[in-house]
């Protein structure tokens, strides 16, 4: 499955043309909030004042990720969401209760649900082919992509358009904060891992991929494999699953060229990583990208175009420390509160 053209809006300059992370953004307090771009150069102004925030977010994505494969309509439209759109989930609850459940606008309760960004993209493109959304918290994007590998290997599609998005808002990251996911003093991402505690930064982003079975001269990575597990019982399991993912691409731990995992900051969180690069990622440079885009269950969509890039690049240009040898495999491992973890290997096209 290789990746044709990719689009990620996060809390770094990561839209458009700019260059590579030429300036990493820090953020102090207890979230990662994107950077939006202007909207009106991918979606009719008119259709910008009905949408909210992540709509807004998903849309623009994977318009631009449409565009830069040169695209007009894909052949199916697949995204993974673990908390769909909040911002207008919370509008029509909150209006319910104002109005006494009574002269109700269905707008914003028919923009609450989570198919609403794959919807909205294939309304703009009138594309009647396959629409698909996944929900499954922490696995949500992880599942996208497979549903992807099956259209593909059965011949059903010839090219996808894959997203992974979820956004923060301030209701649900204060829920999230009482139940100790994110930190109660302010803390800065590029600082959070030096100084472990409990809770992290919260984070959100919009990243859409344009998948293909087909080699192009200007592909970007090749992804070779996808695999997820839910609830391991131990660190033993969560070795042996790695070890039987890479025995399935045939691929050996030494030859993978960089590791990215999903290091938060929190003590009880990072417990699982600290011991695979203890031992397991010894020899293997890494890169804990939750620094860069905050903690959220579709974060590994980030990773996933983090690794693309930096493929597509020939190196980890934009980190100092690491070897700038050529990548030829990238291994992306996350976890989403210790219940769904994934692995994501990409190689060079």
């Amino acid at each position: 499955m290789y990746i044709r053209a990719a689009s990620n809006i996060s809390p770094q300059n990561t839209f458009g043309t700019q260059p590579f992370l030429s300036e990493l953004v820090e953020y102090t307090g207890d979230k990662l909030a994107c950077i939006e771009p202007d909207y009106k150069s991918l979606i009719d102004p008119k259709l910008i004042r009905r949408m909210s925030r992540i709509i807004k977010m998903g849309v623009a994505a994977g318009m631009d990720c449409l565009h830069q494969a040169g695209i007009n309509a894909p052949d199916a439209i697949i995204t993974g969401t673990a908390y769909g759109c909040m911002e207008d989930t919370n509008t029509f609850l909150s209006k319910m209760v104002q109005q006494n459940e009574e002269a109700l606008s269905p707008t914003a309760f028919i923009q609450s649900t989570h198919n609403t960004i794959s919807a909205q993209i294939a309304l703009l493109l009138q594309c009647h082919q396959y629409n698909n959304t996944f929900v499954n918290g922490g696995a949500s994007f992880e599942n996208a992509l497979l549903d992807a590998t099956m259209l593909l290997y059965e011949g059903e599609a010839a090219n996808i358009l894959v997203g992974g998005i979820d956004e923060i808002m301030a209701n649900s990251r204060a829920i999230l904060k009482r139940m100790g996911l994110y930190r109660q003093h302010p803390a800065s991402n590029f600082e959070l891992l030096n100084t472990p505690g409990k809770g992290t930064m919260a984070g959100e982003g919009s990243a859409f991929f344009m998948l293909s079975r087909e080699a192009l001269g200007n592909g970007w990575a090749k992804i070779d494999g996808v695999s997820s597990f839910y609830k391991p019982r131990n660190t033993a399991e969560i070795k042996q699953q790695i070890s039987i993912f890479l025995q399935s691409q045939n691929t050996n731990i030494h030859e993978i060229d960089l590791v990215l995992t999903g290091n938060n900051g929190d003590l009880k969180n990072d417990a699982v990583y600290e011991q695979l690069l203890r031992y397991d990622f010894a020899n293997i440079p890494a890169i804990n990208y939750k620094a860069l885009c905050g903690e959220y269950p579709t974060s590994s969509a980030f990773a996933t175009w983090l690794a693309a890039h930096q493929i597509k690049n020939g190196a980890c240009s934009f980190v100092s420390d690491i070897d700038q040898t050529p990548l030829r495999k990238v291994l992306i491992y996350n976890h989403y509160q210790n219940i769904h973890h994934s692995l994501i290997l990409l190689s060079a096209c």
